[in-house]
């Protein structure tokens, strides 16, 4: 990563000589670190800043955290093998090193997220702000900082925990903390912000954190950790704050439904093309490349040079249930051409529900749960991206109850239900862990949680390994060495260069 500084670091040169006055290069009329902090308007600008990576975030997780499982693949491109493709394709297919840019990417953008929250957590403590507002921005910045490191610990382990404002380049260079230890500061600060946060005041809600937000970060970490009983304690306070299912399941990805009252927390857009917009741009990476997605999209993009990312696979599509209303919500297939460049062209937009290809044109899936057309703009959607869902929360719920014998039956049907499917009236243990497991697949799909559930289930190498073998089968683009999982796979490798900028002090992952 780059270095983690102060979010504003000023060099004020001064010149003086006998009597005459100091020749300040600052404008008077700019900010700088000792000025910026003072008003409650400063610091949530301030935390709003830290706020932005999750974006920054999110266009590199959906490789590590959705194709890197069974839910999704990519759609291969002999006529380009820039490095951009091959280290794209190489997470997918298990075959990462050390240099990939976009795994290394995740570990940048955490950290800058979590270098903004470390200014925002010094600084309040000596402001004169009214304790409400310096709880609420406090446990904002303790929420954020916590969801940065629990990302960084599920993906590399132990990593460098940085707590303070970085002012000097010597306070830059730290150890990895143990895993343990990491788990432990994610622990404190998320409990310090369900602590401060207040549960939502209304739906929709602003697209700050809140205590929901915080509580289900929270309980899905000590169910990482295997601590059921906590987690079920903070599962159970969530209806109480008003969370709720919608009635139909697309209805939780509208644009218009954004922020309500089955979002706990979402990563927030907002399409246009004028200062301040912040449009979407995964729409366009999840269709097949194009030089028009017209049909799809309602608006003629190219998306040549972004598009074929997250396809979702056979053996997903073929994991639903039959009339599970979340197949046809979630994925559609765009029917039509390769020309010889690996450029498509869209013929018809498909229902995957027992699709057949036309004569002559082949069908490609995609993911429809974030595609609301007509788009207004070429720059991106107004889709918003789900971190947590209710639904999540109650399939969580689900599982910790069960791991301690008690039935989860009720929360698993509130969500197997709304899709259109009969109670689930199996009530042994080991079943049930499979069959929510699975829930959590159809339910989660392309949210960018398949991959922890596979690792904190145990069972990510048994099923990747499998799901390699039938891919292998089925295209003819993936290599020998591909889909070579094993238990040092299950994270991924430090950034090489942080490796060389911290040499006998920063330790690579084994097997990399």
């Amino acid at each position: 990563m780059k270095r983690i500084y102060s979010l504003l670091v000023v060099a004020a040169l001064t010149l003086t000589a006998c009597n005459d006055s100091f020749i300040d290069l600052v404008p008077e009329d700019s900010y700088t670190s000792d000025s910026f902090y003072k008003t409650e308007a400063q610091f949530r600008q301030a935390v709003i800043a830290a706020y932005a990576p999750l974006r920054d975030v999110l266009v590199n997780d959906y490789f590590t955290s959705e194709m890197r499982s069974d839910n999704t693949i990519y759609q291969s491109y002999p006529s380009n093998r820039g490095t951009a493709y091959i280290h794209r394709e190489n997470i997918a297919d298990f075959k990462d090193n050390s240099s990939n840019s976009y795994t290394n990417a995740v570990w940048q953008h955490c950290y800058t997220g979590i270098s903004r929250t470390n200014i925002v957590i010094e600084r309040l403590t000596g402001s004169t702000l009214a304790e409400s507002v310096k709880n609420n921005i406090d446990g904002q910045a303790k929420f954020l900082r916590a969801w940065y490191y629990f990302k960084l610990v599920r993906l590399y382990g132990g990593v460098p925990l940085f707590l303070k404002e970085v002012t000097k380049a010597d306070e830059a260079f730290l150890p990895r903390s143990s895993a343990e230890q990491v788990y432990n500061q994610v622990i404190s600060d998320a409990k310090d912000a369900v602590a401060k946060l207040e549960a939502p005041a209304k739906f929709p809600q602003s697209g700050e954190a809140t205590k929901g937000a915080a509580t289900m970060l929270l309980a899905e970490v000590y169910a990482t950790q295997k601590k059921w009983a906590e987690a079920e304690t903070l599962l159970s306070t969530l209806a109480g704050m008003g969370y709720a299912l919608h009635a139909d399941y697309a209805d939780a990805f509208l644009p218009a439904n954004k922020n309500g009252k089955e979002s706990i927390f979402d990563i927030q857009f907002l399409e246009g093309t004028v200062t301040g917009t912040t449009p979407n741009p995964l729409t366009f990476h999840f269709l097949p490349r194009s030089t028009s997605t017209a049909l799809v999209t309602g608006i003629a993009i190219n998306n040549s040079s972004t598009g074929g990312w997250n396809t979702p696979t056979t053996d997903l599509i073929n994991a639903y249930e039959k009339n599970d209303k979340r197949l046809e919500a979630s994925i559609g297939i765009a029917e039509g051409t390769y020309n010889s460049s690996d450029l498509f062209t869209y013929s018809a937009v498909k229902n995957v529900t027992g699709y057949t290809p036309a004569a002559g044109k082949i069908g490609v899936p995609y993911i429809k749960k974030y595609v609301h057309a007509p788009l207004v703009a070429v720059t991106g959607s107004n889709d918003n991206f789900p971190i947590y869902r209710y639904a999540d929360a109650l399939l969580l719920l689900a599982e910790v109850q069960n791991e301690q014998g008690k039935s989860p039956l009720a929360s698993l049907n509130a969500v197997h239900t709304r899709a259109g499917l009969p109670d689930v009236t199996v009530t042994g243990q080991a079943a049930l862990r499979d069959i929510i497991l699975h829930e959590r697949r159809v339910e989660l799909a392309f949210e960018n949680h398949r991959w922890h559930d596979l690792v904190r289930s145990g069972k990510a190498v048994q099923v990747m390994n499998a799901f390699g073998e039938a891919l292998k089968k089925e295209v003819d683009y993936l290599t020998p060495d591909a889909y070579q999982v094993t238990t040092e796979k299950l994270l991924f490798p430090v950034p090489q260069s942080e490796v060389e900028l911290n040499p006998g002090v920063m330790t690579q992952n084994p097997g990399y």
